[in-house]
């Protein structure tokens, strides 16, 4: 059996989602380019879309609508303009301002992929006669001579986003194409690339942190949907350090923003260890109070068959942070993991990742930890 990365023997009906950004416009281009028939369609995720964008923030806004357009006449494909806001509100950012309500740390990027581009989008795109749809995602797919499927990390280790995809099941996957995936290439290049095809957002920068949160301050977004609400910031013990206006403020880990004004005993700086929402307080405590050594997570997605019995693999615990060696067993609806070394900063509601060298094996959503320290 041999691997070879996804090219498909015959031309494919694809849908290719173009946000308006370079990264989706050079993909839609490249699927055009290899002989399949693409129709472009712009995601509409704003029910109040603003007229352009604050610098490098948000997105589905009216001009992102407009560049995407106007890539896609470049290109000399169909366009659309499709409304999902509805189901985006509800799958996304309902969701996100419930697990931050709940003392949890979602990642709004990975419900999309779930919920939206390969769910919502995929199964209108299927309904409609589509193939496939396409993205403009670093990630690689790797096609088995059997007709299966696997997700890779990207060629471009430094531009790899198969974590945020780590949610798509094998249905999903052979549904799927990423043209940016398989090929070692700079966002540079990219847009260098984006230039020779004439594509005007090819000098566009790029969209960063929470789409659908434009100015960039999730904890004023919280305040606006939840309210204030003031609880106590206590150490360890119990002891009562300062307060705050809202435990969904905080997330675990975090160190800058705490406002307490009796400073640690040891002089050292304290951390978020814990959010109780129950009773709206927040615990902190000395860098290495964070180190755990175990998790079980829920929910688990498999990218192909899931796996049987534990394996040794290695594990991504946010978009952009390194990998770690763990060992991981799938039960009945739950993943139980056990870290080589212990790591820092993990969140309940935060996604793990798992990987066989560069394939991802699956994800699931992180419930609870297990501290190195007290083993609890």
């Amino acid at each position: 059996m041999t691997d070879t990365p996804q090219h498909s023997p015959r031309p494919l009906r694809v849908l290719a989602a173009m946000s308006g950004g370079v990264d989706s416009a050079v993909a839609a281009a490249r699927a055009a380019e290899a002989g399949h028939d693409v129709t472009g369609v712009h995601l509409a995720l704003s029910a109040d879309p603003q007229s352009f964008r604050t610098g490098a923030r948000g997105c589905c806004t009216i001009e992102d609508s407009r560049d995407a357009r106007r890539a896609a006449d470049v290109i000399g494909i169909p366009f659309y303009v499709w409304d999902l806001a509805d189901r985006f509100r509800e799958d996304v950012v309902e969701d996100f301002v419930a697990e931050y309500e709940a003392g949890r740390t979602p990642n709004p990027c990975l419900r999309c992929n779930e919920k939206i581009k390969f769910a919502a989008l995929l199964d209108k795109a299927l309904a409609l006669g589509f193939d496939a749809v396409c993205t403009g995602h670093y990630a690689k797919i790797v096609e088995h001579a059997d007709g299966g499927r696997e997700l890779h990390r990207a060629s471009d280790a430094a531009k790899d986003q198969s974590y945020v995809l780590g949610v798509l099941d094998e249905k999903q996957l052979a549904h799927a194409l990423f043209p940016l995936g398989d090929t070692v290439t700079t966002k540079d290049e990219i847009r260098a690339e984006a230039e020779r095809r004439g594509l005007t957002v090819a000098r566009k920068p790029d969209s960063h942190d929470i789409c659908f949160i434009a100015d960039g301050d999730t904890q004023g977004f919280l305040a606006r949907r939840l309210g204030t609400a003031e609880g106590e910031i206590v150490d360890e013990a119990g002891n009562r350090l300062g307060t705050h206006e809202g435990a969904y403020g905080f997330t675990i880990g975090q160190r800058k923003g705490l406002r307490i004004g009796t400073p640690a005993a040891d002089g050292k700086p304290r951390y978020v260890l814990d959010i109780s929402p129950v009773n709206n307080t927040v615990t902190v405590g000395p860098a290495e109070a964070l180190d755990v050594s175990a998790l079980t997570a829920i929910r688990p997605r498999w990218c192909g068959t899931a796996p049987a019995g534990p394996g040794t693999y290695t594990a991504q615990l946010r978009a952009h942070g390194g990998e770690t060696e763990v060992t991981a067993e799938a039960g009945a609806g739950e993943l139980t993991v056990t870290f080589a070394e212990p790591v820092r900063g993990v969140a309940p509601g935060q996604a793990i990742v798992l990987y066989d060298g560069t394939r991802v094996v699956g994800s699931a959503t992180i419930a609870s930890t297990t501290r190195a320290t007290t083993g609890v």
